[in-house]
This record gives structure tokens, C-alpha cells and sequence, in this order.
């Protein structure tokens, strides 16, 4: 559905998004991941038409953006970092006037904006100025304006920032809804949003594409070791000696948790799966177990090597 070929961007001599290569498909949530300054938000404007590329291509559904970025805008609803709110507007005024700038008008608007209201949860505050409305109101407004047209893509670009617990969730699950309908680019540092929003993440850094999946996948191809994590009826020192039975199994951590049981991790090397070894030398022993399970990589970790200097770029 969206294309992005070898896509450049330069601002004078500092190259911001670097000859990067991606496609987004037709229903998906996209999660876009990068640390400050990695071209995050200037990949998004230019997939919206407000900034043009300096080189490259970008197509959503067969168009252009630099011959047909009319057509674009008109599929795309776009939630930028700074909410673009009138604040002395009340919410149905402000609406009508975005929807009147997508020429939308007379029964159309009223059909759009009974339907917008009721996906965004505004119907108790349509005549209140936005300025007196609090910040997660503030962010159902933006996505009201962004949605009103009916867009087959939606471009959120850090849609919880600034926003407490609660209305982190139920911006969250709005989102969620707004998914199962619309394409969604959604680009946030808060990686817990992303695990709980995305089908597929996408990382950045310094303009260039250093990861692309499913977050499973990420944490797999990313990941030099796993763990496994045991809860038994073994003592440290028996324990120990499954690495010296099985020495791709390095015993990290040990600690009591309750009665005679204790947590065991162990790490090894994902390309060397040593679980079946070690559950016959827990069977062979009699020991009780209680857990055993394997612990991946985190989302967080994978996005630091590959972000921090010296990561795994």
C-alpha cells in the first residue's frame, strides 16, 4: 500500500533520512522506533506530503508524491507530535473547519462528524472550547481531526506524549480500534506502546533502517543468547552441575522463592538449543519442577544495541 524507495532527505549538509527501503501493507500497525534525531518524524512528513524528498520515490497506492500528492493527502489522516489545535475554537467548530478544508460540508459533515464523535469519545465536551479541555481530551480532539475525512491511512507521530497512565490506555485502545479498520504509522518512544499496539516494528537510526519485523522476530534475529528460566527443587550446587554436564549452559542466576524451591536462569546460544538437554538431566535427577520456560530477548535491549554507539548496527 505505501513504498519508500531508496528515500533521501537533506537538510543542507545534514543528511536526516538516509536511502532507506520499506513497504507497509494494506491493514497494518506499524510501528515506527528510533531514538531523537534518527528521521523518524521527517520520514512521516514526507509520507504526507509536507516535506519533499530530496531523492528517492514514495508511492501509496500506485500514486506519487511528487505527481499526485493531492490524492495522497486526501487517504492519509495525520496526527503530528504538536497537536495542530485551534484552542479558542470549541471541538464541533474546530471540526467543521477541518472537515470544510477536506470539502466536506452540509449532511456529509453532519454524518462524519456523528460518526468521528462517537469512535473518539468527544460527545460530552462538542461545545466546549478545546483550551478548557485536558490534555488526553486534547489528543481525542487530534485524532478527530484526523480521522473525519475517513482515511484510509492513519499517521500517528508520538500520540501519547505528555499523557498520564489513564489516558495513555485510552488513547491506547482507540488506536486499537482505529486499527482495525485503517492503515496505521505509529511512531512513539514509549516501547511498551509499541509491543502493545504494532503487528511490525520498524527502527531507525541516523536516517538509516536497522531493523525490520514482528516483534518475536526482532528478539530472536537480534538476541546472541537465551535464557531459560527454571523454578525446582534443587540447590545451587546441583544445579551447577548441569553446565558442567552441559557446558552451552552457563548458570547466571540463582535465588530461594519459596519453600524448598529455588529460580534457576540459565543462558545459552539460541542456535544451539540445549532445553531438551536439560529437562532429561532434571528427569534423571527426580528433581520437582515447577516452572520451565524460555525468557527472549527484550524489545528494549534490541532497540539499544542497535541504537546505542557501538550497538549492533
Amino acid at each position: 500500500m505505501i513504498r519508500l524507495e531508496n528515500l533521501v532527505k537533506d537538510y543542507g549538509t545534514v543528511r536526516a533520512v538516509d536511502s532507506i527501503n520499506f513497504e507497509i501493507n494494506e491493514g497494518e500497525i506499524l510501528g515506527f522506533l528510533g531514538p531523537n534525531g534518527a528521521g523518524k518524524s521527517t520520514t512521516l512528513k514526507m509520507i504526507t506530503c509536507y516535506l519533499n524528498p530530496t531523492a528517492g520515490s514514495i508511492s501509496v497506492e500506485n500514486y506519487n508524491v511528487a505527481q499526485h500528492s493531492e490524492e495522497i493527502k486526501a487517504m492519509i489522516g495525520y496526527l503530528p507530535e504538536t497537536n495542530p489545535l485551534y484552542l479558542e475554537m470549541t471541538v464541533y467548530d474546530y471540526l467543521k473547519y477541518v472537515a470544510n478544508m477536506r470539502n466536506i460540508e452540509g449532511n456529509e459533515f453532519e454524518a462524519a462528524f456523528k460518526t468521528t464523535i462517537k469512535k473518539c469519545g468527544l460527545k460530552e465536551v462538542v461545545a466546549k472550547p478545546i483550551h478548557t479541555l485536558s490534555k488526553g481530551y486534547k489528543q481525542r480532539v487530534g485524532l478527530a481531526q484526523a480521522i473525519i475525512h475517513n482515511p484510509k491511512i492513519l499517521i500517528l507521530d508520538e500520540p501519547t506524549s505528555g499523557l498520564d497512565p489513564n489516558q495513555i490506555v485510552e488513547i491506547r485502545e482507540l488506536i486499537k480500534e482505529l486499527g482495525k479498520e485503517k492503515t496505521v504509522i505509529l511512531s512513539s518512544h514509549i516501547l511498551q506502546e509499541v509491543q502493545a499496539l504494532c503487528d511490525r516494528i520498524v527502527i531507525i537510526n541516523k536516517g538509516k533502517i536497522v531493523a525490520d519485523g514482528s516483534q518475536a522476530k526482532l528478539t530472536e534475529d537480534y538476541s546472541n543468547k537465551a535464557r531459560l528460566i527454571l523454578q525446582i527443587d534443587a540447590s545451587k550446587e546441583d544445579l551447577s552441575q548441569i553446565s558442567a554436564t552441559i557446558p552451552s549452559a552457563k548458570l547466571v542466576s540463582f535465588k530461594p522463592i519459596l519453600n524448598n524451591f529455588n529460580e534457576a536462569i540459565f543462558e545459552y546460544t539460541p542456535t544451539n538449543d540445549v532445553r531438551p538437554d536439560i529437562f532429561n538431566y532434571i528427569k534423571e535427577k527426580d528433581w520437582t519442577l515447577l516452572e520451565f520456560h524460555r525468557d527472549y530477548i527484550s524489545l528494549e535491549e534490541v532497540f539499544r544495541s542497535l541504537t546505542l554507539e557501538g550497538g549492533n548496527q
